[in-house]
């Protein structure tokens, strides 16, 4: 990061502002719908990938017994 880019952001940080923002009654849902998709997504990609990680692990743990 450039020393420029620096500067400013420390700046926004010494001169920040109080913002005055509404948060609609939705907003909570949908972060909720948010988690649940990255908790569900998580799950899905485990269970695809789940015999390529089996077999990774079971290769580390196997190479001090081969030999």
């Amino acid at each position: 990061m450039s020393k420029g880019k620096l500067y400013f952001i420390l700046l926004q940080f010494i001169f920040i502002q109080n913002l005055f923002a509404y948060l609609d009654p939705g907003t909570g849902s949908y972060i909720l719908q948010l988690l649940m998709m990255v908790l569900v997504g998580g799950v899905v990609a485990i269970k695809t990938f789940w015999q390529s990680i089996k077999n990774f692990i079971s290769s580390i743990f196997n190479k001090n017994h081969s030999n």
